[in-house]
């Protein structure tokens, strides 16, 4: 039976994939920022008035959802300014390069990755240092940013496996509480990795055959040699 949704995964990097339900989610992360200028009938969508056709005046402090402040922002026009959540700022990153497996992660941000990621599309003085904390691979940044390798990530997860490979038929909810969506679904393939090992220590596993492809391969250099 086909299933009525496959998932897709997030875009990770500087750009989200809005047919992943992770990223439609992420997007919905608020950022503090304050207006630059007077934002027209604004007001009641970022939460400063009641009327639609309120205006947001300059130098409001706001809270803006991360999709609005990519689109209102601009480096050359001056419309809004972004702060850095208080789990990017130097403080905590101080807590990750000291030990970063003791934070609660999804507590503090469930798509602490790809948001932090996302906060490196915006002027700040401290992006360097942000990209330091979490650095993204190759695969998911652009080729100029090709160093980035998520320090943060790498602290983590070898626990997050070593905790996957661990935990077979057991309540995995405390395991996985402390975790952001990213090392969530690692640990949820770690998971299935284990229990597919299981299954096929146990000759559970589903029998391996040819595929079409080689079958019929087969069959034409039969006929050919019959020919």
């Amino acid at each position: 039976m086909s299933e009525a949704y496959f998932p897709v995964g997030p875009g990770l990097g500087l750009e989200e994939n809005f047919l992943s339900l992770d990223d439609i989610l992420m997007s919905q992360e608020k950022l503090p920022g304050r207006a630059e200028s007077s934002l027209p009938r604004l007001a009641c969508a970022l939460g400063q008035g009641a009327g639609t056709g309120d205006s947001v005046p300059e130098g409001s402090k706001l809270e803006i959802p991360l999709w609005l402040a990519k689109g209102l922002h601009d480096s050359k026009r001056r419309i809004i300014s972004v702060e850095l959540p208080k789990i990017y700022k130097e403080a905590w990153r101080t807590v990750f390069s000291a030990d970063a497996n003791v934070v609660d992660l999804h507590k503090m941000g469930p798509y602490y990755y790809g948001f932090g990621s996302q906060l490196l599309n915006f002027d700040n003085p401290e992006n360097p240092e942000i990209a330091q904390t979490i650095l993204q691979a190759t695969s998911v940044l652009p080729v100029s940013n090709s160093a980035y390798l998520l320090q943060t990530f790498i602290s983590r997860f070898r626990r997050i496996m070593d905790s996957s490979q661990n935990a077979y038929n057991e309540d995995t909810s405390a395991l996985v509480a402390r975790l952001d969506e990213l090392e969530r679904a690692l640990f949820r393939a770690g998971q299935k990795g284990l229990n597919d090992f299981q299954c096929w220590e146990k000759g559970q596993a589903s029998q391996i055959t040819a595929s079409s492809l080689v079958q019929n391969y087969g069959k034409r250099k039969f006929t050919d040699i019959d020919g």
